[in-house]
């Protein structure tokens, strides 16, 4: 059975490529218009991994991931921050918060798939 991703982007065309460059590999996508869209579905049904933007309307990645560690469907899910912004306390928050890694945009497929599978282990 493959492994289902949650992918929580505003852009349409960031959620496309992921989805496709991850679907590609095997894996099964679901996307997320923002960080509240993304905590409905990640508390929804069983999420394998997320990657998630910084910056978004609604509910932003680091308010979600917050919320989501507080929920038992979120416990243990490796989450990934894929972002424009590199600033390290930013960093340091988002791994206070639970984030697993972070990713810079824009990204290669090749890193995307690379980071996907050390977080899957």
């Amino acid at each position: 059975m493959s492994k289902t991703i949650l992918t929580v982007d505003d852009s349409p065309s960031i959620r496309r490529m992921i989805a496709m460059t991850l679907q590609e590999a095997g894996y099964s996508v679901i996307e997320a218009v923002d960080g509240k869209d993304g905590l409905e579905k990640a508390t929804s049904q069983a999420i394998d991994a997320i990657i998630t933007d910084q910056n978004m309307p609604n509910l932003d990645g680091l308010g979600m991931i917050r919320a989501l560690r507080q929920h038992p469907m979120g416990r243990g899910v490796p989450i990934v921050v894929l972002s424009t912004d590199g600033q390290e306390d930013l960093k340091a928050q988002a791994r206070e918060a639970g984030a697993l890694g972070w990713m810079m945009k824009p990204f290669t497929q090749d890193k995307l798939l690379a980071v996907v599978k050390k977080v899957l282990g």
